[in-house]
Protein backbone atom coordinates (compact mmCIF):
# COMPACT_ATOMS: atom_id res chain seq x y z
CA UNK A 1 0.00 0.00 0.00
CA UNK A 2 2.60 2.40 0.99
CA UNK A 3 5.16 1.63 -2.11
CA UNK A 4 1.49 2.34 -4.34
CA UNK A 5 0.82 6.05 -2.47
CA UNK A 6 4.94 6.83 -3.15
CA UNK A 7 4.33 5.60 -6.60
CA UNK A 8 1.12 7.89 -7.29
CA UNK A 9 3.02 10.57 -5.62
CA UNK A 10 5.93 10.33 -7.73
CA UNK A 11 3.69 10.10 -10.91
CA UNK A 12 1.89 13.44 -10.10
CA UNK A 13 5.42 15.14 -8.94
CA UNK A 14 7.04 14.02 -12.86
CA UNK A 15 3.87 15.31 -14.66
CA UNK A 16 3.46 18.48 -12.90
CA UNK A 17 7.08 19.14 -13.50
CA UNK A 18 6.08 18.57 -17.29
CA UNK A 19 3.38 21.27 -16.77
CA UNK A 20 6.16 23.33 -15.27
CA UNK A 21 7.76 23.11 -18.23
CA UNK A 22 5.31 23.69 -20.82
CA UNK A 23 3.87 27.08 -19.35
CA UNK A 24 7.42 28.56 -18.58
CA UNK A 25 8.70 27.88 -22.11
CA UNK A 26 5.47 29.80 -23.12
CA UNK A 27 5.59 32.46 -21.19
CA UNK A 28 9.57 33.09 -21.27
CA UNK A 29 8.24 34.01 -25.28
CA UNK A 30 5.33 35.95 -24.15
CA UNK A 31 7.16 38.24 -21.47
CA UNK A 32 9.59 39.27 -24.77
CA UNK A 33 6.88 39.87 -27.46
CA UNK A 34 7.08 43.72 -26.77
CA UNK A 35 10.75 43.49 -26.90
CA UNK A 36 10.60 41.29 -29.92
CA UNK A 37 8.14 44.10 -31.83
CA UNK A 38 10.54 46.77 -31.55
CA UNK A 39 13.35 45.24 -32.72
CA UNK A 40 11.91 44.11 -35.53
CA UNK A 41 10.21 48.02 -35.83
CA UNK A 42 6.30 45.85 -36.57
CA UNK A 43 3.46 47.85 -35.88
CA UNK A 44 -0.08 46.33 -34.54
CA UNK A 45 -1.24 44.58 -37.26
CA UNK A 46 2.35 43.58 -38.51
CA UNK A 47 2.59 41.67 -35.71
CA UNK A 48 -1.21 40.39 -35.32
CA UNK A 49 -0.17 38.63 -39.29
CA UNK A 50 3.25 37.02 -37.85
CA UNK A 51 1.23 36.00 -34.38
CA UNK A 52 -0.62 33.93 -36.98
CA UNK A 53 1.82 31.64 -37.48
CA UNK A 54 1.02 30.13 -34.02
CA UNK A 55 -2.27 29.52 -34.56
CA UNK A 56 -0.96 27.97 -37.98
CA UNK A 57 1.38 25.64 -35.93
CA UNK A 58 -1.27 24.91 -33.34
CA UNK A 59 -3.94 23.87 -35.90
CA UNK A 60 -1.11 21.63 -37.68
CA UNK A 61 -0.06 20.41 -34.48
CA UNK A 62 -3.42 18.97 -32.66
CA UNK A 63 -4.80 16.17 -34.80
CA UNK A 64 -0.91 14.67 -35.63
CA UNK A 65 -0.49 15.39 -31.61
CA UNK A 66 -3.54 12.80 -30.92
CA UNK A 67 -2.47 10.02 -33.73
CA UNK A 68 1.07 9.99 -32.06
CA UNK A 69 -0.12 10.07 -28.49
CA UNK A 70 -2.52 6.83 -29.75
CA UNK A 71 0.25 5.21 -31.70
CA UNK A 72 3.27 6.20 -29.41
CA UNK A 73 1.79 6.93 -25.93
CA UNK A 74 1.53 9.94 -24.18
CA UNK A 75 4.76 8.92 -22.40
CA UNK A 76 6.67 8.95 -24.78
CA UNK A 77 5.49 11.88 -26.93
CA UNK A 78 5.87 13.93 -24.15
CA UNK A 79 9.41 13.56 -23.71
CA UNK A 80 10.39 14.68 -27.05
CA UNK A 81 8.11 17.73 -26.84
CA UNK A 82 9.36 18.75 -23.62
CA UNK A 83 13.11 18.54 -25.34
CA UNK A 84 12.31 20.12 -28.08
CA UNK A 85 9.96 22.74 -27.12
CA UNK A 86 12.58 24.62 -24.95
CA UNK A 87 15.00 24.25 -27.76
CA UNK A 88 12.81 26.26 -30.37
CA UNK A 89 12.41 29.15 -27.33
CA UNK A 90 15.96 29.54 -27.56
CA UNK A 91 15.76 30.02 -30.88
CA UNK A 92 13.34 32.39 -31.00
CA UNK A 93 16.12 34.76 -29.72
CA UNK A 94 18.07 34.83 -32.73
CA UNK A 95 14.86 35.96 -35.20
CA UNK A 96 16.67 39.05 -36.89
CA UNK A 97 13.72 38.95 -39.64
CA UNK A 98 10.38 38.44 -40.33
CA UNK A 99 10.01 35.49 -41.97
CA UNK A 100 12.58 33.80 -39.64
CA UNK A 101 10.25 34.82 -36.67
CA UNK A 102 7.32 33.28 -38.55
CA UNK A 103 8.95 30.36 -39.25
CA UNK A 104 10.32 29.38 -35.52
CA UNK A 105 6.56 30.57 -34.21
CA UNK A 106 4.98 27.89 -36.55
CA UNK A 107 6.96 25.47 -34.75
CA UNK A 108 6.89 26.75 -31.12
CA UNK A 109 3.17 26.53 -31.63
CA UNK A 110 3.30 22.74 -33.36
CA UNK A 111 5.68 21.42 -30.51
CA UNK A 112 3.47 23.54 -27.69
CA UNK A 113 0.69 21.55 -28.95
CA UNK A 114 2.15 18.52 -28.74
CA UNK A 115 3.55 19.24 -25.14
CA UNK A 116 0.03 19.89 -24.62
CA UNK A 117 -2.09 16.82 -25.62
CA UNK A 118 0.06 14.52 -24.18
CA UNK A 119 1.00 15.90 -20.65
CA UNK A 120 -2.98 16.39 -20.19
CA UNK A 121 -3.23 12.50 -21.31
CA UNK A 122 -0.64 11.91 -18.86
CA UNK A 123 -2.57 14.07 -16.36
CA UNK A 124 -5.83 12.07 -17.10
CA UNK A 125 -4.35 8.77 -16.23
CA UNK A 126 -2.63 10.02 -12.96
CA UNK A 127 -5.67 11.66 -12.20
CA UNK A 128 -7.85 7.60 -12.53
CA UNK A 129 -5.00 6.56 -10.14
CA UNK A 130 -6.44 8.82 -7.44
CA UNK A 131 -10.19 8.34 -7.74
CA UNK A 132 -10.75 12.40 -7.64
CA UNK A 133 -10.48 15.54 -9.40
CA UNK A 134 -7.05 16.74 -9.94
CA UNK A 135 -6.66 18.14 -12.87
CA UNK A 136 -6.88 21.65 -11.79
CA UNK A 137 -3.58 21.18 -9.58
CA UNK A 138 -2.19 20.32 -12.78
CA UNK A 139 -3.09 23.36 -14.63
CA UNK A 140 -2.31 25.67 -11.56
CA UNK A 141 1.10 24.65 -11.76
CA UNK A 142 1.16 25.83 -15.48
CA UNK A 143 0.02 29.34 -14.55
CA UNK A 144 2.34 28.90 -11.61
CA UNK A 145 5.41 28.46 -14.15
CA UNK A 146 3.77 31.34 -16.37
CA UNK A 147 3.52 33.71 -13.32
CA UNK A 148 7.30 32.25 -12.39
CA UNK A 149 8.35 32.98 -16.42
CA UNK A 150 6.82 36.67 -16.30
CA UNK A 151 8.38 37.38 -13.11
CA UNK A 152 11.62 36.35 -14.73
CA UNK A 153 11.38 37.89 -18.00
CA UNK A 154 11.20 41.44 -15.80
CA UNK A 155 13.80 40.33 -13.93
CA UNK A 156 15.80 40.25 -17.68
CA UNK A 157 14.37 42.94 -18.77
CA UNK A 158 16.03 45.05 -15.67
CA UNK A 159 19.39 43.26 -15.78
CA UNK A 160 20.02 44.07 -19.34
CA UNK A 161 19.50 40.38 -20.77
CA UNK A 162 18.47 40.45 -24.53
CA UNK A 163 15.74 37.88 -25.50
CA UNK A 164 18.28 35.10 -26.88
CA UNK A 165 20.42 35.09 -23.71
CA UNK A 166 17.14 35.35 -21.26
CA UNK A 167 15.63 32.16 -23.87
CA UNK A 168 19.05 29.98 -23.86
CA UNK A 169 19.06 29.90 -20.17
CA UNK A 170 15.55 29.07 -19.32
CA UNK A 171 15.93 26.50 -22.46
CA UNK A 172 18.60 24.97 -20.65
CA UNK A 173 17.30 24.20 -17.16
CA UNK A 174 13.92 22.97 -18.81
CA UNK A 175 15.35 20.90 -20.58
CA UNK A 176 17.54 19.35 -17.68
CA UNK A 177 14.33 19.19 -15.65
CA UNK A 178 12.57 17.12 -18.40
CA UNK A 179 15.37 14.39 -18.20
CA UNK A 180 15.31 14.36 -14.53
CA UNK A 181 11.46 13.46 -14.30
CA UNK A 182 11.33 11.21 -17.17
CA UNK A 183 11.48 8.33 -14.71
CA UNK A 184 8.14 9.35 -12.95
CA UNK A 185 6.13 9.20 -16.19
CA UNK A 186 2.73 7.18 -16.31
CA UNK A 187 3.20 3.64 -18.25
CA UNK A 188 2.27 3.62 -22.35
CA UNK A 189 -1.23 4.23 -22.87
CA UNK A 190 -3.66 1.32 -22.66
CA UNK A 191 -5.59 2.45 -26.14
CA UNK A 192 -3.22 2.87 -29.37
CA UNK A 193 -3.02 1.09 -32.70
CA UNK A 194 -5.28 2.08 -36.01
CA UNK A 195 -6.74 5.21 -35.08
CA UNK A 196 -7.35 7.89 -37.63
CA UNK A 197 -5.88 11.23 -37.89
CA UNK A 198 -8.41 13.38 -37.77
CA UNK A 199 -12.02 12.70 -35.56
CA UNK A 200 -15.06 14.68 -35.50
CA UNK A 201 -16.14 14.91 -31.85
CA UNK A 202 -19.72 14.02 -30.78
CA UNK A 203 -22.01 16.65 -29.81
CA UNK A 204 -20.81 16.77 -25.69
CA UNK A 205 -17.02 17.10 -27.02
CA UNK A 206 -18.28 20.06 -29.38
CA UNK A 207 -19.59 21.85 -26.68
CA UNK A 208 -16.79 21.61 -24.25
CA UNK A 209 -14.70 22.37 -27.35
CA UNK A 210 -16.76 25.83 -28.12
CA UNK A 211 -16.85 26.48 -24.26
CA UNK A 212 -12.85 26.46 -23.99
CA UNK A 213 -12.88 28.76 -27.77
CA UNK A 214 -14.62 31.75 -25.61
CA UNK A 215 -12.39 31.43 -22.66
CA UNK A 216 -9.00 30.63 -24.44
CA UNK A 217 -9.60 33.35 -27.15
CA UNK A 218 -9.91 35.57 -24.25
CA UNK A 219 -6.61 33.94 -22.39
CA UNK A 220 -4.74 34.11 -26.03
CA UNK A 221 -5.41 38.13 -25.61
CA UNK A 222 -3.60 38.50 -22.17
CA UNK A 223 -0.76 36.34 -23.06
CA UNK A 224 0.23 37.70 -26.00
CA UNK A 225 -1.07 41.73 -25.77
CA UNK A 226 -1.14 42.20 -22.01
CA UNK A 227 2.16 44.28 -22.08
CA UNK A 228 1.39 46.39 -24.91
CA UNK A 229 -1.83 47.37 -23.60
CA UNK A 230 -0.41 48.13 -20.06
CA UNK A 231 2.54 49.80 -22.25
CA UNK A 232 0.52 51.85 -24.95
CA UNK A 233 -3.51 52.23 -23.52
CA UNK A 234 -2.20 52.09 -19.85
CA UNK A 235 0.86 54.16 -20.33
CA UNK A 236 2.67 52.09 -17.19
CA UNK A 237 6.17 53.20 -17.05
CA UNK A 238 9.09 50.52 -18.62
CA UNK A 239 9.35 48.82 -14.97
CA UNK A 240 5.55 47.89 -14.55
CA UNK A 241 5.10 46.90 -18.49
CA UNK A 242 4.17 43.33 -17.34
CA UNK A 243 2.18 44.02 -13.77
CA UNK A 244 -0.63 43.23 -15.91
CA UNK A 245 0.39 40.03 -17.44
CA UNK A 246 1.94 39.05 -14.11
CA UNK A 247 -1.24 40.20 -11.82
CA UNK A 248 -3.08 37.70 -14.86
CA UNK A 249 -0.97 34.82 -14.42
CA UNK A 250 -0.67 35.08 -10.80
CA UNK A 251 -4.79 34.71 -10.20
CA UNK A 252 -4.85 31.90 -12.80
CA UNK A 253 -2.57 30.03 -10.62
CA UNK A 254 -4.48 30.43 -7.32
CA UNK A 255 -8.04 30.02 -8.99
CA UNK A 256 -6.61 26.95 -10.42
CA UNK A 257 -4.99 25.75 -7.13
CA UNK A 258 -8.47 26.48 -5.42
CA UNK A 259 -10.43 24.61 -8.47
CA UNK A 260 -11.10 21.62 -7.68
CA UNK A 261 -11.94 22.56 -4.29
CA UNK A 262 -14.63 25.06 -5.49
CA UNK A 263 -16.37 22.44 -8.32
CA UNK A 264 -16.69 20.17 -5.77
CA UNK A 265 -18.48 22.89 -3.53
CA UNK A 266 -20.59 24.76 -6.12
CA UNK A 267 -20.32 22.19 -8.97
CA UNK A 268 -18.89 22.45 -12.34
CA UNK A 269 -21.68 24.46 -14.23
CA UNK A 270 -21.95 26.73 -11.99
CA UNK A 271 -18.44 27.88 -11.88
CA UNK A 272 -18.39 27.96 -15.55
CA UNK A 273 -20.93 29.77 -15.62
CA UNK A 274 -19.22 32.29 -13.15
CA UNK A 275 -16.68 31.95 -14.88
CA UNK A 276 -17.49 34.32 -18.17
CA UNK A 277 -18.94 36.76 -16.73
CA UNK A 278 -16.04 37.51 -14.46
CA UNK A 279 -13.90 37.27 -17.47
CA UNK A 280 -16.02 39.55 -19.23
CA UNK A 281 -16.18 42.09 -16.24
CA UNK A 282 -12.66 42.51 -15.61
CA UNK A 283 -12.19 43.27 -19.49
CA UNK A 284 -14.26 45.77 -19.69
CA UNK A 285 -12.93 47.71 -16.09
CA UNK A 286 -9.53 47.58 -17.70
CA UNK A 287 -11.34 48.50 -21.15
CA UNK A 288 -13.19 51.72 -19.62
CA UNK A 289 -10.53 52.65 -16.64
CA UNK A 290 -7.27 52.12 -18.38
CA UNK A 291 -5.05 53.58 -15.09
CA UNK A 292 -2.70 50.90 -13.38
CA UNK A 293 -4.41 50.27 -11.05
CA UNK A 294 -7.79 49.28 -12.31
CA UNK A 295 -6.66 47.74 -15.43
CA UNK A 296 -4.50 45.46 -12.64
CA UNK A 297 -7.20 44.83 -10.84
CA UNK A 298 -9.77 44.14 -14.28
CA UNK A 299 -6.63 41.76 -15.41
CA UNK A 300 -6.81 40.42 -11.66
CA UNK A 301 -10.35 39.09 -12.14
CA UNK A 302 -9.65 38.03 -15.92
CA UNK A 303 -7.20 35.70 -14.59
CA UNK A 304 -9.45 34.34 -12.05
CA UNK A 305 -11.71 34.01 -14.36
CA UNK A 306 -10.06 31.76 -16.61
CA UNK A 307 -8.65 29.77 -14.32
CA UNK A 308 -10.88 26.62 -13.74
CA UNK A 309 -12.41 26.73 -17.45
CA UNK A 310 -9.71 24.99 -19.43
CA UNK A 311 -9.25 22.10 -16.31
CA UNK A 312 -13.05 21.60 -16.05
CA UNK A 313 -13.06 20.44 -19.87
CA UNK A 314 -10.20 18.86 -20.30
CA UNK A 315 -11.69 16.50 -17.26
CA UNK A 316 -14.80 15.91 -18.92
CA UNK A 317 -13.09 15.18 -22.25
CA UNK A 318 -10.85 13.01 -21.06
CA UNK A 319 -13.88 11.02 -20.24
CA UNK A 320 -15.08 10.01 -23.43
CA UNK A 321 -16.45 7.29 -24.08
CA UNK A 322 -16.01 6.86 -27.88
CA UNK A 323 -12.80 7.90 -28.01
CA UNK A 324 -9.62 7.94 -26.47
CA UNK A 325 -8.51 10.15 -23.92
CA UNK A 326 -5.71 11.48 -26.10
CA UNK A 327 -7.46 11.72 -29.43
CA UNK A 328 -10.78 13.49 -27.18
CA UNK A 329 -8.78 16.06 -25.62
CA UNK A 330 -7.05 16.56 -29.15
CA UNK A 331 -10.86 16.95 -30.83
CA UNK A 332 -11.75 19.43 -28.24
CA UNK A 333 -8.19 21.25 -28.11
CA UNK A 334 -8.53 21.80 -31.97
CA UNK A 335 -11.57 23.76 -31.53
CA UNK A 336 -9.98 25.61 -27.89
CA UNK A 337 -6.77 26.63 -29.00
CA UNK A 338 -7.96 27.85 -32.13
CA UNK A 339 -9.74 30.26 -29.60
CA UNK A 340 -6.76 30.73 -28.29
CA UNK A 341 -4.29 31.58 -31.07
CA UNK A 342 -6.86 33.48 -33.56
CA UNK A 343 -7.58 35.83 -30.39
CA UNK A 344 -4.24 37.70 -30.33
CA UNK A 345 -3.90 37.81 -34.05
CA UNK A 346 -7.68 39.37 -34.42
CA UNK A 347 -6.43 41.63 -31.45
CA UNK A 348 -3.73 43.49 -33.85
CA UNK A 349 -6.43 44.27 -36.50
CA UNK A 350 -9.16 45.59 -34.70
CA UNK A 351 -6.52 47.36 -32.75
CA UNK A 352 -4.89 48.77 -36.20
CA UNK A 353 -8.27 50.05 -37.33
CA UNK A 354 -10.19 51.48 -34.17
CA UNK A 355 -7.67 50.86 -31.78
CA UNK A 356 -6.62 48.44 -28.86
CA UNK A 357 -9.00 49.15 -26.62
CA UNK A 358 -12.08 48.54 -28.52
CA UNK A 359 -10.04 45.36 -29.43
CA UNK A 360 -10.26 44.51 -25.64
CA UNK A 361 -14.39 44.96 -25.64
CA UNK A 362 -14.63 42.43 -28.43
CA UNK A 363 -12.88 39.83 -26.24
CA UNK A 364 -14.83 40.54 -23.07
CA UNK A 365 -17.76 39.73 -24.98
CA UNK A 366 -16.39 36.69 -26.57
CA UNK A 367 -15.77 35.73 -22.86
CA UNK A 368 -19.00 35.83 -21.62
CA UNK A 369 -19.73 33.00 -24.27
CA UNK A 370 -18.58 30.56 -21.18
CA UNK A 371 -21.33 31.48 -19.73
CA UNK A 372 -23.86 30.93 -22.07
CA UNK A 373 -22.71 27.41 -23.43
CA UNK A 374 -22.12 26.06 -20.21
CA UNK A 375 -25.97 26.85 -19.22
CA UNK A 376 -26.76 23.92 -21.94
CA UNK A 377 -24.21 21.64 -21.35
CA UNK A 378 -24.19 18.58 -19.18
CA UNK A 379 -21.84 17.34 -17.14
CA UNK A 380 -20.35 14.02 -16.03
CA UNK A 381 -19.03 13.83 -12.23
Amino acid sequence: MGHKTLSKQTNRLAIGTYFFIAGITFASWASRIPDIKQKLELNDAELGGILFALPTGSMVSLPISGWLVAKLGSRTVMLLAALCYPLVLSLLGTADSVVILTSLLFLFGLLGNMMNISVNTQAVAVEELYGKSIMASFHGIWSLAGFTGAAVGTLMISLGFIPLQHFLIVALIMMAMALIMKFGRMPKDAVTGNQPIFVKPDASLLKLGLISFCCMAAEGTMFDWSGIYFQKVVQAPPSLVTLGYSAFMGTMALGRFLGDGLVLRFGRKEILQASGGIIAAGLLLAVFFPSIVTATIGFLMVGFGVSSVVPIVYSQAGKSEKMSPGMALAAVSSIGFFGFFIGPPLIGFIAEAFGLQWSFGIIAILGFGTTVLARFTKFKS
